[in-house]
């Protein structure tokens, strides 16, 4: 089935009542049938509900409806994105381990790989987005994982996945790439040779700023990887923490598994029944939407190119854009996210606080257009330098262009850039 189909159809078999829309089980346990039919569900004999902690109906269609849409085996919902994307990095590193992130990532990326993540004793090592060969001399065998993203928040750099990929696989080691500003409409990246994806939900899938959440998805045979590979012993050693359990060994997809048996249960991060509802309802109406984002975010991209007083436009969508010939090799569209410079600080905060249409927001992937002027928020809490290696300059203002007439958007910037 194509993707549109799948998004109103996958994992949803009409309950008892015979409803058209996904129930909402607000519920936080459910009941067992007797004492057997539970000491099998907690021994993996049997699949089902326990309690919302670590599953949910709701959450469960959810899920397995954007694990089809990502083109992948299985997913696992978390509270938020940062959550998805801590949960990926406890779920293979621990004390003593190094993993490796793309310089140019979200400011919350950064800040947890910078700093939260060295308390666990875990070293994050970076390597330029732009020069991924970089990669080779950074991989160890205590590597455990490299997290990048598909389509850089806010600099809007594109990844070659080829590239990453491929020195990925020759070392043994998983990739993990956010996708939530490309979305599973623009881009696949298991198609294109990544392990797992992550998304914060909060963004385009839910596509009103309504609730937060995030997402992991598992490709296929994940397992072949992980299978006595001494970077992941311990999903080929018997859990202590769950009758001894080898995750490797189980008919299931390995890592999400272990993410809910170790990690939702341990740290609890888990989606609200209705946030996960309310992300059902984006999906319904994700390829509709992203297709204008991405048109009108042209449009608007391609306005700014020809103003006097913008330095430079950051969007891949743009012919003269350094990475056109990327997107068109691996993305369907590039999405509402777009950037663009100015000559200072000063000029940027300026415009930021002259619109009426946009709304100055730390936020992207809403219906209504977002302005965000990075250095001083979304990225605030990084060093000049750090600021400097992430390619965001202090003129930088980003966009995320909603779903208001394309022609009202550019008349709002017009008045701000005067």
């Amino acid at each position: 089935m194509e993707q549109q189909t799948l998004a109103l159809h996958v994992g949803y078999d009409k309950d008892a009542q015979g409803t058209m829309a996904v129930p909402i089980y607000q519920s936080t346990a459910y009941e067992f049938k007797d004492a057997t039919h539970a000491a099998n569900l907690f021994s993996l004999k049997e699949l089902g509900n326990i309690y919302t902690r670590l599953m949910n109906p709701t959450t469960d269609v959810f899920e397995k409806r954007f694990a089809a849409m990502e083109g992948g085996i299985a997913a696992i919902g978390t509270a938020s994105g940062m959550s998805a994307i801590f949960n990926c990095i406890a779920n293979v590193a621990e004390a003593g381990d190094n993993i490796i992130v793309a310089k140019q990532v979200y400011g919350g990326t950064s800040t947890l790989t910078a700093h939260t993540i060295k308390r666990f004793g875990i070293e994050s090592r970076y390597f330029d987005i732009e020069n991924p060969s970089e990669l080779e001399k950074l991989i160890d065998e205590k590597s455990k994982i490299i997290l990048f993203e598909s389509i850089t928040n806010p600099n809007v750099t594109l990844c070659d996945f080829d590239v990453i990929t491929s020195i990925a696989k020759k070392h043994g080691i998983m990739t993990c790439v956010d996708n939530t500003v490309a979305t599973p409409i623009n881009c696949q990246p298991i198609a294109l040779g990544c392990d797992l994806v992550v998304h914060s939900t909060s963004k385009y899938t839910t596509g009103q700023g309504l609730a937060l959440g995030g997402i992991i998805v598992e490709r296929e045979n994940l397992v072949e990887l992980i299978k006595n590979n001494p970077r992941y012993y311990h999903f080929n050693e018997p859990d202590a923490s769950y009758h001894g359990l080898v995750y490797s060994d189980l008919p299931l997809p390995p890592f999400v598994l272990r993410v809910r048996l170790a990690l939702l249960r341990d740290l609890g991060a888990t989606p609200a029944p209705f946030n996960s509802w309310l992300h059902i309802q984006g999906l319904e109406t994700l390829a509709i939407r992203m297709k204008q984002h991405s048109q009108s975010a042209l449009e608007i991209a391609q306005f700014l190119e020809a103003h006097p007083k913008v330095e430079s436009v950051n969007y891949a969508g743009l012919k003269s854009n350094r990475f056109y010939d990327i997107g068109q090799k691996y993305f369907k569209g590039h999405s509402g996210l777009l950037s663009f410079e100015l000559k200072d600080r000063a000029s940027a905060k300026e415009v930021a606080s002259s619109v009426n249409l946009f709304t100055l927001v730390a936020n992207i992937g809403d219906s209504k257009s977002i302005i965000t002027h990075p250095a001083s928020t979304t990225h605030q809490q990084l060093s000049a330098k750090e600021l400097e290696e992430s390619g965001i300059h202090e003129g930088l203002i980003r966009l995320s262009v909603g779903l208001e007439d394309t022609q009202d958007l550019i008349d709002d910037l017009t008045q701000a850039l005067s």
